[in-house]
């Protein structure tokens, strides 16, 4: 589906193992990832609001690939949405993550070994944010790969210790490749600010930012979930939005 990445992109590493492609996406490779979070946003489990366990309500808007994700464990089915088993994760898609493992790590091998069975599609509106948190739900240790597509961000990447510092704040813009794995692959991380109106509307959503992640949950059918420690600081919303247009 998607073409050689742009020639001559920069590669920045934030941290071992953590590697910043600024610009890695094409503006038509985003334009496509734009069309198909919009068709995968209507279900069959439809994008939304994530409720924590004590009542609180992220305001990130969430909808789930391969895997449905839960506050902290992975099922096959949408329990807490509608009980539907959530949309496969395309083979396309997949493919995009090794090729971006690959890139990251300048090394064709790693990422060929790299088989993502899961991905997270995140809705931030100029609202939202996502406090300091490990993407520790999962079995594997296989990186997380992170594309950016609209309003650039602050994204926060810390250590693997505390919420707390040292830290390293970057932005990432509309295009933007983040793989973290290695010695960083549990390190903690945050959103804490969108920059409205810095997307290019032509290439990404009308207004807000997506951010698509793939990871390996190491889980079987015969293993469906795995759990893991709550993310801090989820910005409550007055209710959850169904068919959000972005």
């Amino acid at each position: 589906m998607f073409g050689p990445p742009p020639a001559g992109y920069e590669r920045r590493e934030i941290a071992p193992g953590a590697v910043h492609l600024p610009g890695w996406l094409t503006p038509d490779r985003q334009r496509d990832l734009v069309a198909a979070c919009r068709a995968w946003a209507t279900g069959p489990v439809p994008i939304r609001h994530t409720r924590l366990p004590r009542g609180g309500v992220m305001s990130v808007q969430t909808v789930c690939l391969g895997w449905h994700w839960q506050p902290y464990a992975y099922t096959r089915t949408a329990d807490d949405v509608n009980g539907r088993r959530v949309a496969r994760l395309p083979d396309w898609l997949a493919d995009l993550g090794r090729r971006a493992v690959a890139d990251a790590y300048q090394d064709p091998g790693q990422g060929a070994g790299y088989e993502p069975d899961a991905a997270l599609v995140n809705f931030y509106d100029a609202d939202a944010r996502l406090g300091m948190h490990q993407d520790k739900d999962e079995r594997s240790l296989a990186p997380v790969v992170s594309l950016s597509i609209g309003d650039t961000c602050l994204f926060r990447f810390g250590n693997t210790r505390t919420r707390n510092r040292p830290w390293t704040d970057l932005t990432l813009a509309s295009g933007d490749l983040l793989v973290f794995g290695g010695p960083s692959r549990l390190a903690y991380h945050a959103v804490p600010k969108i920059l409205p109106g810095t997307g290019d509307p032509a290439v990404g959503p009308a207004r807000g930012r997506l951010n698509i992640t793939l990871r390996v949950t190491g889980l079987t059918d015969r293993a469906p979930e795995a759990t893991g420690a709550a993310p801090a600081g989820a910005a409550p919303v007055a209710s959850p939005e169904s068919g959000t247009r972005y």
